[in-house]
Parts: C-alpha cells; sequence; structure tokens
C-alpha cells in the first residue's frame, strides 16, 4: 500500500494519475497547504522540505519518497512501466520530465505568482513569466507535430507535462495556435486514469477555482499569496 501525501495541484496531481495509470493500491491523505500543514512536524519527518506530495510506501519497509519527480521514478521502476528500461527510452522519457521540472512547472509556478497571488501587479514580472511559459508550450506543440506522445510510448513524461499544462488558464498562458499541443492535450484528458488522478484528493475545496468563479479565485489568490509572502 502507498500512502500519498497530497494536496490538489499540478505538483499533486503528478503523484495521483501516476499512481492511477499504474493501478497502484493507495491512500490519499489532503496535506491543506493553505493552513500550513506542509510545515508541521509529522510532515517534516517525511519530506524535510515540506512541499506536496509525498509518499510512504508501506510495502518497502515505510519507505519515503519526496519531490514529485522522484516520486514517478520510484513507481514506474516498482512496477516496471511508464519508463522504459532500456538506456535511450528510459533517457527520453526522462528528459522530457526533467523539461517539465526545469522548465513548465518553476515558469508556470512564477506566472501564478507574479499574475495571481501578489498584490502588487509587476507587468514586467508577469510577461516574462507567461511569455517563457508560451516559449515552452511551443516547444511541446513542435515536438508533438511528429509524435503522438513525448518520448515514444505513454509515459510519466506525459502525465508530468501535462499535470501542468492543463492548468494554463490560471497562469495566463494562452495556447491558441498550438493544435498539436491541443491534440495531446485531449487524449490525455480523455484517459480514465487521468480524469481520476487529477480529482485526488476530492471533494477538497482548496483546489484551483474552475474557470469563471470569479469571487472563488479572488479567493484562491488571497489565500495562496499569504503563503508566498510567508
Amino acid at each position: 500500500m502507498i500512502e500519498l501525501y497530497t494536496a490538489p495541484t499540478p505538483n499533486g496531481w503528478k503523484a495521483s494519475v501516476t499512481l492511477e495509470e499504474l493501478s497502484l493500491p493507495y491512500e490519499a491523505h489532503v496535506v491543506n497547504i493553505l493552513e500550513g500543514d506542509q510545515k508541521k512536524p509529522g510532515f517534516l519527518a517525511i519530506n524535510p522540505n515540506g512541499r506536496i506530495p509525498a509518499i510512504v510506501d508501506r510495502s518497502a519497509d515505510n519507505f519515503a519518497v519526496f519531490e514529485s519527480g522522484a516520486i514517478m521514478i520510484y513507481l514506474a521502476e516498482k512496477t516496471g512501466r511508464l519508463l522504459p528500461s532500456d538506456a535511450k527510452g528510459r533517457s527520453k522519457v526522462i528528459q522530457w520530465l526533467m523539461f517539465q521540472m526545469g522548465g513548465v512547472g518553476p515558469m508556470m509556478g512564477q506566472a501564478n505568482v507574479f499574475f495571481r497571488y501578489l498584490p502588487e501587479k509587476i507587468p514586467t514580472a508577469v510577461s516574462r513569466y507567461q511569455n517563457e511559459g508560451r516559449r515552452l508550450f511551443e516547444v511541446l506543440d513542435g515536438h508533438l507535430a511528429e509524435n503522438e506522445w513525448l518520448a515514444g510510448d505513454f509515459s510519466i513524461a506525459d502525465i508530468a507535462n501535462w499535470c501542468w499544462v492543463r492548468t494554463h488558464r490560471w497562469s495566463g498562458i494562452e495556447v491558441d495556435g498550438l493544435e498539436h499541443l491541443g491534440r495531446w492535450k485531449d487524449a490525455m484528458k480523455a484517459r480514465p486514469a487521468c480524469q481520476r488522478g487529477v480529482d485526488v484528493p476530492s471533494g477538497e475545496k482548496i483546489a484551483i477555482p474552475t474557470a469563471g468563479d470569479k469571487k472563488a479565485e479572488e479567493n484562491f489568490s488571497k489565500n495562496a499569496g499569504r503563503i508566498v509572502l510567508r
């Protein structure tokens, strides 16, 4: 059994979607990041960096893993799925996984901070991160013009990038004209395991609001801003 400590964020979904795609039994525990649960001693004992997600593998002597990409690799290797065993195939997947972790995630995360969370809007910072996010989307679009998935067969690389790209509206990054990215996004969204994974933890009111709910967006941004400014 895998114990998943998570919140409804792109990085959290990376872990839950992977668990769903691999059909691994797991129990999800909500970490309310707006209330600071990630900084409490119990969670810090699992992840000293105080960030979600984290897992504890009860079937492997309570082995704890933190960092979303490391969790994905661990789970893929545990099952022998979603990550090729040959050196070149494995490298391709990890390259696109690192593309998300080193580029897409950080740029969209900073776009969120400057576009949504900080009370003072700094136009040059907003445009800097939104433009870089768009550039990275164009890289994905160009690659997907000639490839069904990012790294050969469907893999953890697709999961990692999709969990962030699907929230592009919240970051203020346009996807107009990126038809190949759109085709891939639709294919990901149609996967039942992906649908289940992004509903974890379900029923919580701490997720990014749905489109069009301005009051919910304002409240979420205000609460998230408290985390950023701590």
